[in-house]
């Protein structure tokens, strides 16, 4: 595409032939330059520098060689975590490893495979995949990104022809093939429904018309007489951003309070430590055209979260209401047509056969409207019962948006806050997350632009029916009356998709001191410049706030104030690993356990628990989740056990103000009954799996890699810690053994006034899922020593890494 690349290549290459006699065994690595000849005649090719901790920097001509080169280096760290998310979007998990076996959840929310595959296979049978391909753009993806994807696909089928596969996921497997272009935009279409279709697949696939065999008739249907505020509830949890294995911290420092005047980005992202949900990371660049540096979600030709030259930009977790219900009315006559204004539609059957391991392929139907899929659940709490006269549709607009990855190319591009913002609102892509972003001349920005379906206030006044009355005010879902005509979801001017917000109605702020979200609405985006005046499906204000982000905003406001930042201070705060719900309840905790009788507690088996001991810890206990800090673990089982079985308006002297929103509410009520029953079940625990009350964290808080137990510091979401960590309990094997989820790629960026942007990094899990690679825990003992990684940008660091290793890779016809 630029004649004007060939010098540059030709000379990294060059440069990279010199390293080769000083360093060994690099990768399909070439002391030629590239054959401009042959690439023009068809084959891609990519130059990749790999630099310290395996991290890839891709340099190429054009966009379908860079995507080639993208494709090439992810297969070659995750390919088999790669090749389970390609057989997830073809319909074929059943088929390989059974219809019962469950998915990772990486690209769906679907319990079982045969659900899974029900869905996807569907998806691809319908032409949908290829139907948005097709768009033009706007509203479609652009010619860019389609030579992105199609190089992707080139890179990653020229990895496994070229190489070997070592990682014992999928050694000699089956199931690993070349892929295409469609199926490439299949996983970023299973990444724009996670927030909508891909949470309601298990009830989308298990919806059948009354009569038929495993329709919801008789006791299992939900009666007419429902109670409104179970459904409420249920929706509520359902849409609880909380409650998402996804979620993330980002803040945003503008110029007025750094050391340099330029702004300062510290991005904490928290999504799963395993399967296809993990972000890999590298730098892409094509000379005069593209340079960033980032991390992306597997399976994703761009950077999804990063940095240039002049700006930065990391993503949270949103609490807009992806999809909304149409409540249908349906035909007397026949509960596979609805009525519109009177007039019957017939639902389009969507009929799917999917092949079994073992036994007999599987053929179900589903069933479409007008308004989107027939679904008979949004999860286990809220049963959507396809009856002889109602039956419920699900709108996900994310269905028709194939944006995302436009959206995260043009932001790679932006020059300035006011450029990330500009990028969002021409290609709208994001489904489900906010973007936060700081540049080189000290600005900032939050905003909540995502595609969410076009639900205002007046048109739930309007249209709701009795369960949406109830729904929306709790979670954002609204319940349209889908029989209405007058109750259509309209457009607005600036949206480049039907029935969708523009960007001009999403909550933003611009240039304040700092803007900060921690899953929580947009409303304290920053707590003196609160957001209000939004729909209620965008979020919600005046509501009491996570501990996270409550901790969130007391730091980083102190921060702001204490003025003078550097990128230094972002790392601190990153590892700082105070923990919120100590400082608000540990002392009370500590005194409620001193007064107790004899020092004894009543345990939830009716049992007496002598817990005097654990009044010493607690009131010692530093209030931080360090792996070296003793009390932590006794107090995060005592809160997990706490929080769990006493609601909080039972916990705390102090309710909660809207007022005072970051402190309140407080003051924990010490002879609240919970207090000492969960005192009673922490300490009894404790005792049996053999752990001291005052141990410290990191001994029963790990990870072991290479059989080598590497102690992790931070905290869960009860607790509010910002370097949150997820880890199932297993006393069995020590504690918490193993991460599920929480602080993955971590990017503390700045400006100093030279060319290069200052930026320390650290990708938690490391970069491949190979046991076998020098990758695989690098970063991960990184992170047990909170220590980080300095990113090479700029050429020159790029070529004068004592790691730097050069591959020239390209196709083979």
């Amino acid at each position: 595409m630029r004649l004007s690349t060939r010098p540059i290549l030709r000379r990294v290459a060059l440069t990279g032939a010199a390293l080769l006699a000083a360093t060994a065994a690099v990768p399909q690595a070439s002391a030629a330059a590239p054959d401009d000849r042959t690439a023009a005649g068809g084959g891609l090719s990519a130059v990749i520098r790999y630099t310290e901790n395996g991290v890839p920097h891709i340099l190429a001509r054009d966009y379908a060689h860079l995507g080639f080169g993208t494709g090439w280096a992810q297969a070659a760290d995750q390919v088999c975590v790669l090749a389970d998310g390609f057989v997830t979007v073809s319909g074929e998990r059943s088929r390989w490893f059974g219809a019962d076996a469950a998915p990772d959840f990486s690209l769906s929310s679907a319990t079982k495979n045969l659900s899974s595959d029900l869905y996807f296979k569907g998806v691809r049978e319908s032409g949908t995949v290829e139907k948005l391909l097709a768009t033009p753009a706007p509203a479609g993806p652009t010619e860019d990104l389609e030579e992105l994807m199609r190089g992707w696909a080139a890179g990653y089928n020229a990895w496994l022809a070229q190489n070997k596969i070592t990682d014992p996921a999928c050694k000699g497997a089956g199931w690993v093939r070349p892929v295409t272009t469609v199926d490439v935009a299949a996983r970023g279409f299973a990444v724009s429904v996670l927030g909508g279709q891909g949470r309601g697949i298990d009830g989308i696939t298990a919806a059948r018309p009354p009569g038929t065999a495993g329709s919801p008739t008789g006791p299992t249907a939900l009666p007419q007489g429902a109670d409104p505020a179970a459904a409420a509830e249920a929706a509520r949890e359902f849409f609880d951003t909380g409650r998402y294995d996804m979620g993330s911290n980002a803040v945003a420092f503008a110029g007025s309070t750094t050391a340099s005047g330029r702004g300062l980005l510290l991005g904490n992202p928290h999504y799963p430590w395993h399967g296809g949900r993990r972000f890999w990371q590298f730098q892409q660049t094509i000379p005069g055209e593209l340079n960033v540096s980032g991390a992306s979600l597997l399976g994703t030709a761009v950077v999804n979260i990063g940095f240039n030259e002049k700006v930065a930009w990391s993503h949270t977790v949103a609490t807009g209401t992806p999809v909304n219900l149409h409540q249908l009315a349906l035909d007397p006559a026949d509960p596979t047509a609805y009525l519109v204004d009177g007039t019957p539609e017939r639902m389009t059957r969507r009929t799917v056969t999917v092949p079994v391991a073992g036994g007999a392929p599987v053929t179900r139907t589903q069933w479409w409207t007008r308004y989107g899929p027939v679904v008979s659940d949004l999860g286990p709490g809220l049963p959507l019962p396809w009856t002889a006269q109602t039956a419920y549709a699900l709108n996900d607009p994310n269905a028709a948006n194939l944006r995302g990855s436009d959206t995260a190319l043009a932001m790679g591009k932006a020059r300035s806050v006011a450029g990330v913002q500009d990028a969002l609102r021409r290609t709208q892509g994001l489904p489900w997350v906010n973007t936060v972003a700081a540049d080189s001349a000290g600005g900032t920005l939050f905003t909540q632009t995502q595609v969410l379906p076009r639900i205002t206030d007046e048109l739930v006044a309007r249209c709701s029916t009795p369960m949406g009355r109830a729904t929306y005010p709790a979670s954002g879902l609204a319940v349209l009356d889908g029989s209405r005509g007058d109750c259509v979801i309209g457009s607005d001017p600036d949206a480049v998709q039907p029935g969708v917000f523009g960007p001009g109605k999403a909550p933003t702020l611009r240039d304040a001191p700092y803007v900060e979200n921690s899953n929580d609405s947009a409303w304290l985006a920053n707590a003196d410049r609160p957001l209000t005046g939004y729909e209620r499906i965008w979020g919600n204000v005046a509501t009491p706030r996570s501990p996270r982000t409550r901790g969130a905003v007391e730091d980083v406001s102190a921060m702001a104030a204490k003025g003078r930042l550097t990128v230094a201070d972002l790392q601190k705060q990153q590892f700082a690993n105070r923990v919120p719900a100590g400082d608000l309840a540990a002392a009370d905790a500590a005194k409620a356990c001193s007064a107790l009788p004899g020092g004894t507690a009543t345990a939830s088996d009716g049992g007496a628990v002598d817990v005097s001991a654990a009044c010493g810890v607690l009131a010692s206990w530093d209030r931080t989740t360090d792996s070296t800090s003793r009390g932590a673990l006794l107090f995060d089982r005592f809160w997990r056990k706490l929080t769990a079985s006493t609601p909080a308006k039972d916990l705390w002297l102090v309710p909660f103000s809207a007022a005072d929103p970051v402190r309140t509410p407080r003051t924990l009520d010490q002879a609240a009954s919970g207090v000492g029953r969960a005192l009673a079940d922490t300490v009894a625990e404790l005792k049996a799996a053999g752990i001291a009350l005052d141990a410290p964290l990191g001994e029963h808080q790990f990870v072991v890699r290479g059989g080598r137990k590497l102690p992790v510091g931070g905290g869960t979401e009860a607790l509010g810690v910002w370097n949150k960590i997820e880890a199932p309990w297993n006393a069995a094997a020590g504690g918490y053994a193993e991460v599920a989820h929480g602080s993955s790629h971590i990017q503390a960026v700045g400006w100093d006034g030279g060319r290069c942007p200052v930026a320390r990094t650290l990708l938690t899990y490391s970069q491949s899922s190979n046991p076998g690679s020098p990758y695989y825990a690098d970063q991960t003992r990184l992170y047990s020593e909170e220590r980080w990684v300095t990113a090479r940008f700029c050429e020159r660091d790029i070529l004068t890494s004592p790691k730097l290793r050069v591959a020239l890779v390209r196709e083979r016809r």
